[in-house]
């Protein structure tokens, strides 16, 4: 059963677009936007397909742009003819998250305390959640801890904390903060997956997904590698939000890499952006939300 949502969120964008995903039984992309080629690709695909979007940035996106790229992409996201998102991915400082709230234009804001001990972590949880909620914005937090970490975010490794996989406990403690969406721990790491690949825990999902009881949204984080089939059973096991990264811009980055000083600029910036729009529109097939907006 959804939990009835408070006066501040009922209109939330975030929650609305995931909400529509679970009941429908798709994925709603979330890729991580570093630049304004990314935030142009990142619409132009939604649009294409006719797909509901979260356009995510970290919070270096804030610091190294002073909150500009933010409002760039509240601005594709208003006059985009698709439901589209936005998204701050892995707010750990408990400055940058009020003053992300109280000065952008998020619809969402993963309040990541994963490097606290878990007490802390509940406690500050709560207490940004609320301040988050005050303020119409929708939260996700994650119970455990995924392990590694990616361009823009710090590795776990780097800072002496291992993984931690997300239990039964972790489940209520973590919805008791009122938080929208979990990102749990069960298997799936930031960044690179060893030789094996991708060895993931799919009972422990399941049981996330039968404790929830359609209390919170599900979202996996650490899909790089992850093949067609795992984004699909992941769905299919209850997650309505797909993290992504390497997926959308692996492409582009190779391009880059290889023109950079071969090709005028606008011309690397153009083709730069069709090929994410490509990687783009074939994760939207994957996750089935093609056609859905």
């Amino acid at each position: 059963m959804t939990r009835p949502l408070s006066s501040s969120l009922k209109n939330n964008k975030t929650i609305r677009i995931l909400l529509d995903a679970e009941n429908r039984g798709y994925g709603i992309v979330a890729p991580i936007a570093y630049n304004i080629e990314h935030i142009i690709a990142f619409t132009r695909a939604a649009e294409a397909k006719r797909s509901p979007l979260i356009i995510q940035f970290f919070p270096w996106a804030i610091t190294f742009s002073d909150g500009l790229l933010i409002h760039a992409g509240a601005h594709a996201a208003k006059n985009a003819s698709v439901p589209i998102a936005i998204h701050l991915d892995h707010a750990q400082d408990e400055a940058l998250i009020r003053h992300a709230a109280d000065t952008l234009p998020f619809d969402s804001i993963m309040v990541d305390m994963s490097h606290h001990e878990k007490e802390d972590n509940l406690a500050l949880t709560k207490e940004l959640v609320a301040y988050c909620h005050e303020r119409g914005i929708a939260t996700e937090a994650e119970p455990g801890r995924i392990e590694g970490g990616e361009d823009g975010v710090a590795d776990t490794s780097a800072l002496d904390l291992g993984g931690v996989m997300t239990t039964r406990e972790d489940v209520e403690d973590f919805v008791a903060t009122g938080v929208d969406t979990l990102a749990p721990a069960f298997g799936n790491v930031h960044g690179k997956y060893g030789p094996k690949g991708p060895c993931l825990d799919w009972e422990r999902l399941e049981f996330v997904r039968t404790l929830t009881k359609g209390r919170v949204r599900i979202a996996v984080h650490g899909t790089n590698d992850f093949s067609e089939e795992l984004m699909r059973k992941c769905i299919k096991g209850g997650v309505s939000k797909v993290n992504i990264n390497k997926s959308a811009l692996e492409g582009y980055l190779e391009h880059r890499r290889e023109w950079a000083t071969k090709l005028p600029l606008t011309r690397l910036m153009e083709e730069g952006v069709e090929l994410v729009v490509k990687a783009m529109e074939r994760q939207m097939d994957i996750c089935w939300s093609s056609g859905k907006a």
